[in-house]
């Protein structure tokens, strides 16, 4: 039996020292997202009503951060399975990456410097920030500042909830799924009965932007706390990100206020004040961006295209490097805006606070950019195929718009939903399951898995110029 057992034994054990950081990370991934499946749809987690798939769709969302749901989590989740479904959020977003890398130290018992190099490298490309005592770092600030937001929502924020038991885990859960950019709620309705709770929209969006801008720039703001006046002393990272950030947002709550105000239809806002629809669209371009949270109804009717189309926009360009937001990042788009810059003004480098940005990283936003454009596309043109309306609820068809913006809420693990996902049938969600997993790993890492290390070619080409 033994000798049976001992082949494929060792066959499993050369597969496994031979998978890369990426593949290795893929291969976990996947392995937390099944036992993830099995632990919620158990009925120590959930009712009855939560089968394998609807577990399944409701782990990988966790998992990657973006917060779309089948399921009601107040209703179809116990207590228990609410716990696990917090425990998942923080796993996929404080980094499965790092998780899966100390994991790959122990299996594979290699530490040589290129394998740890190797391990460095996937790590700032999942965007984690770093190993062994940094990751401790991150862990020790995430809980700081989580610990910090939920104490205020419990005392100045969830204070109609009566019960100190139940106000202590709505805080707990809103502040880890905010702090983590996921989008998860407690109550079917989102964030929608707080939406003149100034408190509960403070410390959610502050707690989206902390968690969105990434390590690397908080421990950086914070070494220069007392020399913020004087921005040239952070370095370009986190000027950048600073920078990227405050305009997303202001961009975003005015284009949204200007789209929702002067849309050729009534939207969720006609009929509130000035000060609510400010309040709003701060809050709505904020948590756009990555995190899914909403304190008005989203729908194609109570949204015109073109807030629906800005909305597209901020969900595609999502959070920052090292956050635990998805999309392209905002350093790739800044990046982005340079490079046309430099194109406009005739230069041939990209310069950027001046500092001279590598070849090699401009290209590497371009191809991300590119990646992911023609990835949603794809995503677009799968759910497209054939009827992929559930029929439930009167719902037989979505419109293209509709499907978009499913497609991008996904692949930006933003988890803001329209009304769709749940009307759609097997095929539609595993669209979307494939598309949260791919944008939660990275275009570039998930190539590198498929691909492996291929070596550069030492082979030098002539030169010759194309018309543009």
């Amino acid at each position: 039996m033994n000798l049976s057992l001992s082949h494929p034994l060792q066959a499993l054990q050369r597969w496994r020292h031979q998978l890369t950081v990426p593949q290795f990370t893929v291969v976990t991934g996947l392995l937390v997202i099944v036992v993830g499946t099995f632990l919620l749809a158990s009925p120590l987690c959930s009712t009855d009503d939560v089968g394998l798939w609807q577990a399944l769709f409701t782990v990988t969302s966790a998992i990657t951060v973006t917060g779309l749901s089948i399921i009601s989590i107040n209703r179809d989740l116990t207590l228990l399975g609410q716990v696990v479904l917090a425990g998942l959020i923080v796993t996929g977003g404080l980094g499965l990456m790092a998780i899966t890398t100390f994991l790959q130290g122990f299996v594979q018992g290699r530490s040589g410097l290129r394998h740890r190099l190797d391990k460095g490298r996937a790590l700032d490309e999942f965007g984690v920030g770093g190993i062994g005592p940094t990751f401790n770092s991150i862990l020790i600030t995430a809980t700081c500042v989580m610990g910090l937001g939920a104490v205020v929502l419990y005392a100045f924020g969830f204070t109609n909830i009566e019960q100190p038991g139940q106000r202590l885990w709505a805080s707990l859960f809103h502040v880890i799924s905010a702090y983590n950019n996921a989008g998860f709620g407690l109550w079917d309705n989102s964030l929608i009965d707080y939406r003149d709770n100034a408190v509960v929209n403070g410390v959610i969006a502050s707690m989206i932007v902390i968690g969105g801008i990434g390590w690397r720039v908080i421990n950086d703001l914070w070494a220069n706390r007392l020399r913020l006046r004087r921005l040239r002393r952070l370095n370009l990272h986190t000027r950048l990100v600073v920078r990227s950030t405050v305009l997303l947002i202001v961009v975003g709550a005015i284009g949204l206020l200007i789209t929702e105000h002067f849309g050729y239809r009534a939207s969720a806002m006609g009929d509130l004040s000035l000060w609510q629809k400010l309040q709003i669209t701060l809050f709505q371009s904020i948590t756009t961006r990555t995190a899914g949270f909403n304190t008005i109804p989203l729908s194609a009717e109570t949204i015109t295209d073109a807030g629906l189309l800005l909305m597209i926009l901020l969900m595609f360009i999502g959070a920052s490097p090292g956050g635990t937001g998805g999309g392209i990042k905002t350093t790739t788009f800044a990046i982005l805006m340079g490079a046309t810059r430099s194109t406009l003004e005739g230069r041939s480098d990209v310069l950027m606070h001046r500092r001279q940005i590598p070849d090699a990283t401009v290209l590497r936003a371009v191809g991300v950019t590119l990646a992911s454009v023609l990835f949603v596309v794809l995503m677009a043109l799968f759910l497209g195929l054939g009827p992929t309306a559930a029929g439930v609820s009167g719902h037989q068809s979505f419109s293209f718009l509709e499907k978009l913006f499913t497609c991008v809420s996904a692949f930006g693990t933003v988890g803001l939903d329209l009304g769709v996902t749940a009307n759609l049938n097997r095929w539609g969600q595993l669209v979307l399951m494939v598309g949260m997993f791919v944008g939660r790993i990275g275009i570039l890492l998930l190539l590198s898995a498929l691909y492996g290390n291929r070596p550069q070619l030492r082979v030098g080409y002539p030169r010759e110029d194309l018309y543009v």
